[in-house]
């Protein structure tokens, strides 16, 4: 991988954070309508800042976010501008600032200011999750760490008790592999003690069988499998109402996204 950025380590176990940059049209698309392209994003940036918030509370675990950025392809509509070595450039898209180039470079620099001091950052690589996710996995086992836990971004009030329960599992438990499922059948944790990239392939990524489909792919590897407690992520609309129907505790992550969530689902 290249256009790493390495700093502490703090640990045998290593959390990487699947991320993109929030930008307008490209980001929770599917709350929009009834959010705008423009809200969307500013609810996604409210949940990477939560994200980083929690997950850098936690202690001995090294940390890492994965950006999405032009090696990993664009989304439909997107297309690349002139001159632009990249499939992140806006054209046509009117969600997006139509004077800048999304080059990897630009979304590098944007990581670089949100990120804390403590995270590595690395770019996602591969044509599909399928491949990012065996990438991510493979560029933690290379740096030497002994597990690799890969997170989703998706879900800002997570709490990082839960990816400690994960890193647990995996060092004294005797568990190959830690899912921690979702309520949609997906899951916002997998965490390996050692590079298994047949467990990721042929997955029906965005369904609702992801997470059956992956424990098959697990029983057919022999893996042993320790499931975390269910925790929800924000992908639709009835998903974003839910979570800010349930005000976070006072030292309980997600309150940035919840005061956003609740702005936001007030001007509809």
């Amino acid at each position: 991988m290249k256009n790493i950025v390495m700093q502490t380590e703090n640990g045998p176990s290593l959390l990487i954070i699947f991320a993109k940059e929030p930008r307008p049209g490209q980001v929770k698309t599917r709350l929009c309508p009834p959010l705008s392209p423009e809200a969307a994003a500013r609810l996604y940036r409210c949940f990477l800042e939560d994200i980083l918030e929690e997950m850098g509370r936690l202690a001995d675990i090294s940390l890492a976010v994965a950006y999405a950025d032009a090696s990993c392809g664009g989304e439909p509509g997107v297309r690349p501008a002139s001159g632009a070595n990249t499939r992140f450039a806006p054209t046509n898209n009117p969600g997006l600032h139509p004077n800048r180039h999304y080059t990897a470079a630009t979304v590098l620099d944007f990581f670089r200011k949100l990120v804390p001091s403590g995270f590595s950052l690395v770019p996602q690589e591969g044509n599909d999750l399928s491949e990012r996710l065996v990438r991510a996995f493979d560029w933690g086992f290379a740096q030497g760490f002994e597990a690799v836990l890969v997170r989703n971004s998706d879900s800002p009030d997570l709490p990082g008790k839960l990816i400690s329960a994960g890193v647990r599992a995996l060092a004294g438990g005797g568990a190959d592999l830690v899912l921690g499922p979702g309520p949609d059948g997906g899951y916002y944790l997998a965490g390996l003690k050692k590079r298994r990239p047949r467990l990721f392939q042929g997955i029906s990524w965005s369904s609702a069988t992801v997470l059956a489909d992956t424990l098959e792919k697990a029983k057919e590897l022999s893996l042993d499998v320790h499931l975390l407690p269910s925790w929800p992520d924000i992908d639709t609309i009835a998903d974003l109402r839910a979570f800010a129907a349930r005000p976070p505790l006072l030292e309980a992550p997600g309150r940035r996204s919840f005061l956003c969530a609740r702005e936001l689902l007030a001007d509809l």
